[in-house]
């Protein structure tokens, strides 16, 4: 056990938090594209010498469950970086995430030896592939979904490594501003390594490098200590996405929980086979929900870093969409199978603690994405946009209306924003009334969301989820209205869009989406006084 002195290690575990806050204020303002510089979906985090996650800020929960198991693959494959040296990734089956994802690892150096890693990952409007904004309704293959980055060298001993850049600029819609995205991402990586020279400083290499370590173990020590304050038992949930997109049939997570001396279980055993459409994820997701999910069981206040999942245990069977195998379509394994996994796991940890878990949320990113040549300058442009919806009832009040939830905590792109850098027009941008489930404590609403197309055909996509199989109540509360796509044409006619597809619209046409509320929790209180009343 550490004897690293307690205050000393609150002062640097803040420190190194605030550092990573900083790294993501400066990716956000120096960013390019409207998905950075406005919606902030990107994330930035600490990692020790032997590549464990030891700070990160509170950015995108899905970004940061899948990084803790993104470092040590690409370096595996790279081998250890060297001083100058930055690390580029976006290979799903090997930084955890999505192609449109981009991870970048460099390598912190004191006094010439490594001590840390600094990494920034960020969600770019294109990669490339068969749909603009490389996130096809339906995608059957990863080769679809637009450029894969194996791990290699961006920066060798300092220098850029102009050839690589070009190869990805080159198979990418919008280079000059993933080019600029980049160059965020490297700075947010320079300011971070810049600190973490300064905390050495201020500690020394040895105290700073033992330090990271002791808040490992901390975090662990208060996670083994609030798993032990839950009952020994075994608990079961399922629930299941609407389809894969390339078939009606739902497609279903099965999950067995287990709390046991040693600490907490999860068996994804019964959970479909891997599909052909593009809602298979790769592993790191179901780590990531889980992780996300833990904190609102145990302690929000949890440093969150890799301590957290150390008495975690998590069995995925092989051949199910949980633990995708190359060539496998996953890009909607972030935007949709996370928000389910989210709701699978909450389910369960509710029969655990019922007086901590919310009704389900809006359980769906709601993704859209348009994409073609700007009328205004003859160039492509691509637009990416996810919305929230009803966050679900909780034991404490009602949920909020109109916000991200769970495995998404990005920010709408302004509507001026939006129509200033596209040539789109937002007509309508309201809540969605009466959407959420009824309960004790409601959900909240909706959004309803609709965009026209300004001079110019235009592709659209679509990923969302929760159009069949709505938002569930718990306790007794009922649940939120499912969500619904549409298109309306010139003629003024209104079409069905499908959840998961992709479409050609023309000037003047538009897309709206209508997004799920979130379930009620508990019974309404006028309808069962007696019940409250036995329950003090």
């Amino acid at each position: 056990m550490s004897t690293f002195d307690p205050i000393r290690l609150e002062v640097l575990r803040n420190a190194l938090e605030a550092t990573a806050q900083e790294m993501g204020a400066v990716l956000k303002h120096t960013a390019f594209s409207p998905n950075i510089k406005e919606r902030m979906d990107a994330s930035c985090a600490i990692f020790t010498a032997g590549a464990e996650l030891v700070a990160q800020a509170e950015h995108v929960p899905v970004h940061l469950g899948s990084m803790l198991r993104a470092v040590r693959p690409t370096l595996d494959r790279t081998g250890d970086l060297a001083e100058g040296d930055v690390a580029i990734v976006s290979d799903p089956y090997v930084g955890g995430a999505h192609l449109p994802d981009i991870t970048l690892i460099a390598p912190v150096f004191i006094d010439g030896r490594r001590v840390a890693y600094v990494a920034s990952r960020a969600h770019h409007s294109d990669v490339g592939g068969m749909e603009p904004g490389s996130m096809p309704g339906r995608s059957t293959e990863i080769y679809q979904e637009g450029l894969i980055i194996p791990p290699v060298r961006l920066y060798r001993d300092g220098q850029l490594q102009p050839d690589i850049m070009e190869f990805v600029l080159t198979n990418v819609r919008t280079p000059d501003e993933r080019r600029g995205d980049l160059n965020a991402q490297l700075a947010a990586l320079r300011i971070g390594a810049r600190r973490m020279a300064e905390l050495a400083e201020r500690f020394g290499a040895d105290l700073l490098e033992e330090g990271l370590g002791a808040i490992l173990d901390y975090t662990e020590r208060r996670m083994r200590a609030r798993l032990a304050e839950l009952p020994i038992g075994v608990w079961t949930s399922e629930d299941c996405l609407d389809s894969d997109g390339s078939s009606d049939d739902p497609v279903w997570i099965r999950l067995r929980v287990e709390r046991t001396q040693e600490g907490l279980s999860f068996d994804f055993t019964g959970t479909s086979p891997q599909v052909k459409g593009n809602v298979n994820a790769v592993a790191p997701m179901c780590w990531s929900a889980i992780f996300y999910s833990l904190k609102l069981l145990t302690d929000a206040s949890l440093p969150p870093n890799a301590g957290v999942l150390r008495p975690i245990r998590v069995h995925i069977p092989k051949g199910c969409f949980l633990d995708a195998q190359r060539p496998a379509a996953v890009c909607a394994g972030n935007t949709e199978t996370t928000q389910r996994l989210a709701d699978t796991v909450l389910r369960a940890f509710s029969q655990i603690a019922p007086e901590r878990i919310a009704a389900a949320s809006n359980g769906t990113m709601n993704l859209l994405g348009i994409g073609g040549t700007d009328p205004r300058n003859g160039r492509p442009y691509t637009y990416i946009e996810t919305s929230g919806g009803g966050q679900g009832g909780r034991p404490m009040g009602p949920g909020m209306s109109g916000v991200h939830a769970n495995m998404s905590n990005t920010l709408n792109t302004p509507i001026e924003s939006l129509e200033i850098s596209y040539p789109l027009r937002c007509l309508r941008y309201e809540l969605r009334e009466g959407s959420g489930g009824q309960g004790r404590n409601p959900g909240g609403d909706g959004l309803i969301r609709e965009i026209q197309i300004v001079g110019h055909d235009a592709r659209v996509s679509l990923q969302t989820d929760r159009r069949r199989f709505a938002p569930y109540g718990l306790h007794g509360g009922s649940a939120g209205l499912s969500g619904q796509n549409w298109t309306t044409g010139r003629d003024g006619v209104r079409r069905e869009a499908a959840a998961k597809g992709s479409i050609t619209l023309g000037d003047r046409e538009t897309v709206t989406l209508e997004t799920p509320g979130g379930g009620g929790w508990g019974k309404d209180a006028a309808s069962d006084a007696p019940d409250d009343i036995a329950a003090g």
